[in-house]
């Protein structure tokens, strides 16, 4: 891909997906697999006014070998000097800018349960920190390819045609050919038109129905309200984009009103390992039943993390007519296959989708319904028949999605 593409797709990230502040701190969080593009992605940062920026690597094979020959114990202690380092970001809130690109069979293998676990009780040490920065710093989550995941996208293909397709495919969906900040902006407009219609309709509840077998009521708060497209920093002007790409519409349901059937659409892929053909039955609120042809004990260890795991936390809306869908691609990514369709994510609510939010308490908002959990997994469920339908407080029933897409 030609350098001056990735620069200006750098400066999407930079200025329209973090916004980057003059003077704020900004921290990168990236695979191995593309450093001249986090090279770039850097220099970008600096140029839109940031003071110091810091680049933490991954790498799969690493993973793989710590949970191989790591004791429980070891693989989950969280080190004082990991506790001083989130503290210094709940002092500075840095701008964090995530670019993925693992493989998705990248941890094939590995012992999921005993990663799960210990994985579970390290985002139960950094939780109560990262709750003091809810709403309070801008971040972005976009993707780079990689060789891995350019052949698993495209596997017929060469591995360099492969990854120049994906880049392709990536930015294409991305919004980021031509000229992607102003591409946002009109974006974010149609998103903002359509939540605005939503929220004036007074949503009690939603009914989900498609000829898969899905077949699900979730019950929205009084408080819920959905959202789309750049968020705003409370208490300030600043927007992001904390998706890029991003075609949803979403909003938090009551954790405790869902009962029926939902079957995915999509695999999921989740910590370097696939889960295909899933479905969940749901009393209560409560996930009670999960089964899946592949990755089921995966699965199942996520929704055992905790209590609140088991319980929806986002419905999100996407048209089944949307770049991504149209792109005919199945990114194995939840980036992009979350915005190809509808979907749901079990475990932790978002508060900003709480009317009023920045005048409640966190715990104010769980009292009524909003739910909480270390981990929050989205899975697609949208097709081609979906249909969803909104009852009212006033006790009407409004078409939302018909055969899929938009009903208005």
């Amino acid at each position: 891909m030609k350098k001056t593409i990735l620069r200006d797709y750098a400066k999407l990230l930079a200025r329209k997906g973090a916004n980057v502040q003059k003077g704020q701190e900004v921290m990168i969080f990236a695979e191995l697999d593309q450093p001249e593009f986090i090279k770039i992605l850097v220099e970008e940062c600096y140029k839109a006014g940031a003071s110091k920026v810091s680049v933490e690597w991954s790498y799969q094979p690493l993973t793989k070998l710590h949970v191989r020959y790591q004791k429980e114990k070891v693989l989950s202690k969280v080190e004082e000097w990991e506790i001083a380092k989130i503290k210094h970001r709940v002092d500075t809130l840095p701008a964090l800018i995530y670019v993925e690109s693992e493989d998705p069979d990248g941890l094939k293998g590995v012992n999921q349960k005993k990663l799960s676990k210990c994985s579970g009780i390290r985002r139960g040490v950094f939780k109560p920190y990262r709750d003091m920065m809810d709403n309070k710093y801008q971040w972005c989550i976009a993707a780079a390819p990689s060789k891995a995941w350019a052949k698993k996208v495209f596997p017929n293909e060469r591995t360099s045609t492969a990854v120049e397709k994906l880049w392709e495919a990536i930015l294409h969906t991305s919004r980021a050919e031509g000229d992607g900040i102003g591409n946002w902006e009109e974006h974010n407009q149609d998103l903002k038109r359509r939540y605005e219609y939503l929220n004036s309709l007074g949503i009690t509840e939603l009914h989900y129905k498609s000829a898969n077998g899905t077949d699900l009521r979730v019950g929205l708060l009084p408080e819920s309200r959905f959202m789309g497209g750049c968020d705003t920093l409370l208490g300030s002007d600043v927007e992001y984009n904390a998706n890029i790409p991003s075609e949803e519409v979403f909003t938090a349901p009551d954790r405790n009103r869902a009962d029926g059937v939902v079957y995915a659409s999509m695999p999921l892929s989740y910590q370097g390992s696939l889960i295909e053909n899933f479905w969940f039955r749901l009393e209560g609120g409560k996930i009670v039943e999960a089964h899946a042809e592949k990755g089921e004990e995966l699965l199942n260890s996520i929704l055992d993390t905790d209590e609140g795991a088991r319980y929806l936390g986002e419905c999100a809306l996407v048209p089944y007519d949307s770049p991504i869908r149209n792109s005919g691609i199945l990114f194995y990514n939840t980036l992009f296959d979350e915005n190809a369709a509808c979907h749901f994510a079990f475990g932790e609510g978002y508060t900003s989708c709480i009317e009023g939010f920045e005048n409640r308490t966190l715990e104010e908002m769980r009292e009524m319904g909003l739910n909480d959990s270390l981990v929050h997994v989205d899975f697609m469920i949208g097709t081609a028949d979906l249909s969803i339908t909104a009852k009212t407080a006033d006790g009407k029933d409004v078409p939302i999605f018909t055969n899929g897409n938009w009903a208005f």
